[in-house]
């Protein structure tokens, strides 16, 4: 088990070699050409700070450096939306921020399909907005299920790590 520096270190590890895959596939064609100078720096960025996230995202289920960081980011968007009248849509996110709490530490928050499913919002978000570049949301889907990916491998709940043992209850 590791504590969030752990979580922290290891998706800083797994977006490293995410971003050597994404510059490799990027490399054919010289398909990177199509960004600005400015998208090419400020897209790996943005990765980065989602793999990092995500690295943490799992144990938004108890008292943890990731849950203090997702519940703020939560209130400021649940205030924004009702100071700006999207009510419904603030009920939706106080719904959505509730759920870790109705389970228990490792439990849905620590399993694949959530990996999978938690960050799919990243994936369907472009389809709706824009549908003329439907995959544009890939790259920041897979940094979210990279960095959630290194939260499960650090738990030893996918791979067994040297000098770790595997975690029960997955």
């Amino acid at each position: 088990m590791a504590g969030y520096r752990g979580h922290l270190a290891g998706a800083t590890v797994f977006y490293g070699l995410y971003l050597a895959a994404l510059a490799l596939v990027y490399s054919v064609d010289q398909a990177y050409r199509q960004f600005s100078d400015l998208e090419l720096v400020a897209i790996p960025i943005a990765l980065f700070g989602l793999c990092l996230m995500f690295g943490l995202w799992p144990d938004v289920d108890t008292n943890s450096k990731g849950q203090n960081l997702f519940y703020s980011i939560f209130f400021v968007v649940d205030v924004v939306l009702i100071a700006t009248r999207h009510t419904e849509e603030a009920a939706y996110l106080g719904l959505f921020c509730i759920l870790p709490a109705l389970g228990k530490h490792r439990g849905w928050t620590h399993t694949t399909w959530a990996m999978l499913l938690i960050p799919s919002p990243l994936l369907a978000l472009p389809l709706v907005l824009a549908p003329d570049a439907p995959l544009a949301g890939l790259p920041f889907y897979g940094a979210a299920v990279v960095g959630y990916f290194s939260h499960l491998v650090m738990d030893g709940l996918v791979v067994r790590l040297p000098g770790r043992r595997r975690r029960a209850g997955w």
